[in-house]
């Protein structure tokens, strides 16, 4: 396939995210994989959709996403609407032939999750999931030492993803803090990105535990809002937040190494600090995404007088993505870890294979944090395989 024509449901943060990776991949990628032609953007509020669609440089606009999956000139659904909707858009997706990019969490449950791989399959489609941080060119330097076994056997993955936008008990109540259309707050918004980070650099995990705790009970209802900002009257009504705000959890690996896990939107002076540390035989890896150009490294067959975490910054063209884009030295941001991500897409899609993360790892990621609730509502260690 030459080209894909996308058909992308939802406008706002992902949405401008998504629309930025599209329009940029051939420029910076020319040739690497199909081509993607931004057809139809789709949303429920027709002044804004079609603002959005001028603004982002999509072809058409419309109201209906069962009007974008039934259109024979469209090739892909792209679904970055909230969690709630994830499972029916897919499953008709699916049913339509349309290959399928999904934002995490896959879905709201994991039964659901599986429903979604299972339909995706059947029709034979290709399907994606947007775990975008694996796409840093540092973290695929992680990835490359782990592989290498240049970091030696792993015995301990540490992440933690921090931030503080809630911090305010005034912000008004957004979606996110709802659980019938989040799923789960802080656990699955970013926790998700780190279990999938876990999974991706060290293998699978065996059981978990974890804790949770919502801070702020009730908030004011939200007038409007938009990626993670909103409005709402302080002093007006208010609802009930019934998700978590902070989470944190151990696993057990099956390869023997154990895990740390945190998640909270109560950390402040965190804007959005997602981190880990690897630690193996024959050295260790640090990542920080507010620094995510540069990988911190120890390896222990260093001399000793030079031993100590060493910057790398992967920015030179040993880094992969890195000669697509700047001189040497000259970094790059957020929006680019979502070019590399359709670039994986375009590229599974013109080789004609499955791109990676997919599906199933929606779904061993929608495992992960059932079995931490499950172990948080009953107590005690949960394997996956009761999952």
């Amino acid at each position: 396939m030459e080209k894909v024509r996308i058909g992308m449901v939802g406008y706002k943060f992902m949405g401008k995210a998504h629309s930025n990776a599209y329009r940029a991949l051939p420029m910076f990628f020319p040739g690497s994989g199909a081509k993607p032609e931004m057809t139809a953007i789709c949303g429920r509020d027709p002044k804004a959709v079609q603002e959005s669609a001028e603004r982002f440089g999509w072809s058409g606009a419309v109201t209906d996403w069962r009007e974008l999956v039934g259109r024979d000139d469209i090739d892909l659904i792209d679904i970055n609407a909230p969690s709630d909707a994830h499972k029916e858009i897919a499953l008709a997706a699916a049913a339509a032939g349309k290959h399928i990019f999904c934002e995490k969490p896959l879905a709201l449950t994991l039964e659901d999750s599986r429903d979604m791989l299972a339909a995706a399959e059947q029709a034979g489609v290709k399907h994606m999931i947007g775990f975008n941080y694996r796409f840093s060119p540092a973290v695929k330097l992680a990835k490359k030492l782990v592989d290498s076994g240049r970091l030696g056997q792993i015995y301990h993955f540490r992440a933690f993803f921090l931030q503080d936008w809630i911090l305010d008990p005034e912000f008004p109540l957004v979606w996110r803090l709802q659980k019938e259309i989040a799923g789960s707050g802080s656990l699955g918004d970013l926790g998700a990105h780190l279990i999938d980070l876990a999974h991706y650099l060290v293998g699978d995990m065996e059981e978990v535990i974890g804790t949770s705790q919502t801070f702020i009970k009730e908030r004011p209802l939200a007038d409007n809002m938009t990626g993670l900002t909103a409005k709402g009257s302080s002093g007006g009504p208010k609802g009930q937040v019934t998700v978590d705000d902070a989470t944190s959890f151990l696993a057990r690996f099956e390869n023997g190494a154990l895990g740390l896990f945190e998640a909270t939107r109560f950390a402040a002076g965190h804007r959005s600090t997602n981190s880990f540390e690897i630690n193996g035989s024959k050295g260790s890896v640090r990542f920080d995404f507010e620094r995510m150009n540069e990988l911190e490294v120890y390896f222990t067959e260093d001399e000793e007088d030079v031993q100590g975490f060493r910057r790398v910054l992967a920015t030179d063209a040993a880094h992969e993505y890195a000669e697509a884009w700047w001189p040497a030295g000259h970094t790059i941001g957020f929006e680019h870890t979502f070019t590399h991500e359709m670039l994986e897409l375009m590229q599974a899609i013109q080789e004609d294979r499955q791109p990676s993360p997919n599906f199933r790892d929606g779904v061993k990621c929608q495992a992960v944090l059932e079995a931490v609730e499950r172990s948080i509502d009953e107590r005690r260690w949960v394997k996956l395989k009761e999952m």
